[in-house]
């Protein structure tokens, strides 16, 4: 359904552009941060509510995120899980999961 990375600056740029000209109001609320004994490892379970801009409706799905920082603090990799059934349901993908 999407494929399995993304990247480099610039690839992730345009993925979170084109999903930005999806939604409207975007939310992430953190429900929860989970740290590793390596001080520049997180996990992060959040939630997503996405107001689409075509106006059919909600997309809302639940995620859980593994981030690693450098040294001065900036993100290096980012991993993350989310419900793939829910994310198909959204988008008419149900048809790509096999």
């Amino acid at each position: 359904m999407f494929p399995a990375e993304y990247v480099g600056k610039k690839i992730i740029y345009d993925r979170i552009k084109e999903a930005a000209d999806r939604f409207g109001e975007v939310k992430f609320p953190i429900d929860e941060i989970f740290p590793f004994q390596d001080p520049n490892r997180v996990a992060v379970k959040h939630t997503g509510k996405l107001q689409l801009k075509d106006g059919s409706g909600v997309y809302e799905n639940d995620y859980l995120a593994i981030l690693s920082f450098d040294e001065h603090g900036k993100i290096t990799e980012w991993i993350e899980y989310y419900n793939p059934i829910k994310s198909a349901k959204a988008f008419g993908l149900m048809d790509k999961i096999a």
